[in-house]
Formats: C-alpha cells, sequence, structure tokens
C-alpha cells in the first residue's frame, strides 16, 4: 500500500498530475467539440449559432465560409496545443524526483513547455489579428478575444527551465568534486 505524502511540496505534486490529467482531457473534449460543431454547421449552418459554449459565429459563417473555417481552425489548434502542454505538465511530473529534481530530461521538457506554450501565444495573436481584421471589414466582432496574457507564464517556464539546467551543471561539478 502507497504511503500519503508527507511534506506539503510533496502533496501538491501528487495532486498536479490529477489536475494536469484534467486539464489535458477537458482541452481535448473542448477542441473535439468544435470540430463535430463545424462539421455539423456545413451541412446546418444554423449550428454555428452555437459552436462550444456559446460561441456564436453564425455571421461570419454566412459572410464568408473560408474565414468561418480559419477562425474555427484557430480555436481548434490552440485547445489541442494547450492540452499538449498539459500533457508534457504530466509527463515532467512523473519523472520528477524531489530527491534529485535537476536531472536533465526535466529540464528538456520544461524548455519544451515553454516552447510549445509560446507558439501557443503565437497562434493567440493571430487569431485575435484574424478577429480584428474580420471586425475592421465587417463592423462586428466574429468570435471572442482570447487573451495572450500567458506569455508571461511562458517567461516563467523558461526561466524554471533555465535554472533547472544551471542546478544540474552545479550537481555534476559537486559529483566531480566529491
Amino acid at each position: 500500500m502507497k504511503t500519503l505524502p508527507k511534506t506539503r511540496t510533496e502533496q501538491i505534486l501528487a495532486v498536479m498530475p490529477i489536475l494536469a490529467w484534467v486539464a489535458s482531457i477537458g482541452f481535448i473534449i473542448e477542441g473535439g467539440a468544435i470540430l463535430i460543431s463545424y462539421g455539423i454547421s456545413w451541412l446546418d449552418p444554423e449550428a454555428a449559432k452555437n459552436l462550444y459554449r456559446g460561441l456564436n459565429l453564425f455571421n461570419l459563417r454566412q459572410f464568408n465560409f473560408w474565414h468561418y473555417t480559419m477562425s474555427v481552425s484557430f480555436l481548434v489548434a490552440l485547445a489541442m496545443m494547450k492540452s499538449w502542454v498539459s500533457y508534457l505538465v504530466i509527463g515532467t511530473l512523473s519523472e520528477f524526483n524531489l530527491k534529485n529534481p535537476f536531472t536533465r530530461d526535466v529540464a528538456m521538457k520544461l524548455e519544451k513547455i515553454s516552447i510549445i506554450a509560446f507558439g501557443t501565444w503565437v497562434v493567440t495573436m493571430l487569431y485575435n489579428a484574424h478577429t480584428g481584421w474580420l471586425m475592421k471589414i465587417t463592423g462586428e466582432l466574429h468570435g471572442n478575444w482570447l487573451s495572450g496574457e500567458f506569455i508571461f507564464m511562458v517567461g516563467i517556464v523558461f526561466i524554471v527551465s533555465q535554472v533547472f539546467k544551471r542546478g544540474i551543471e552545479i550537481q555534476s561539478e559537486n559529483e566531480l568534486t566529491v
């Protein structure tokens, strides 16, 4: 039988993979729901009025099916990229060991997370630019403005990955001097 984690840090690290799984599955469901609704809207344009959680792109679909498809593609890509980041967090947490936290695998995964999160931010900014351009042409907002505030999170994760790399260097230097 597995013993319960003793320290607060161990407790948090025990719960985090569960939360990351929930987030990953939730983002997959979001992307899938948008994609299925989009497929239905090919046959029934009225379905574009409620793509996912009240998202109404009916007027955009009526205006131009290509731009409607682009907007939906951005939304699906963003959901899948967020799911990918969550999945990488799961992998990172499964390899993380408090007794020896500074490993190359963990540092590499943290850096990969920051790169994919940065890509997610770029796609978000492209979606916002597309939405803003459509607003200028049509005079109405089609879809939602997405927040790009997580660029700060990307920076923090990247900094943590660099700290881990430095920790690995110090750890290997200490092993050589012993």
